[in-house]
């Protein structure tokens, strides 16, 4: 799959990982659209590096799935807590 291919994977993947995770994110949805563009793209580069599985199996689907919910979450936790003075 290209770079293009991976963003509008990555759009997909980003909303399903807001549907796992709801709630209100620092950053408003742009940002995470483009946690999940993110977290998809490093989700699924690491799994087919650690061998997983090969590109274009259905694995990926799920570990980009996995990137962006953890991409998420770091950074609510990282980005909620601070307080505007």
């Amino acid at each position: 799959m290209g770079f293009l291919g991976w963003i509008v994977f990555g759009l997909v993947v980003g909303a399903i990982a807001k549907l796992i995770m709801p709630g209100r994110d620092p950053g408003g949805i742009i940002v995470t659209i483009l946690l999940g563009i993110v977290g998809a793209v490093l989700g699924g580069w690491v799994g087919q590096v650690l061998g997983f599985y090969r590109p274009e199996e259905p694995a990926g689907f799920v570990m980009a799935t996995l990137g962006a919910i953890l991409l998420l979450a770091i950074y609510r936790m990282s980005l909620g807590r601070r307080r505007i003075a």
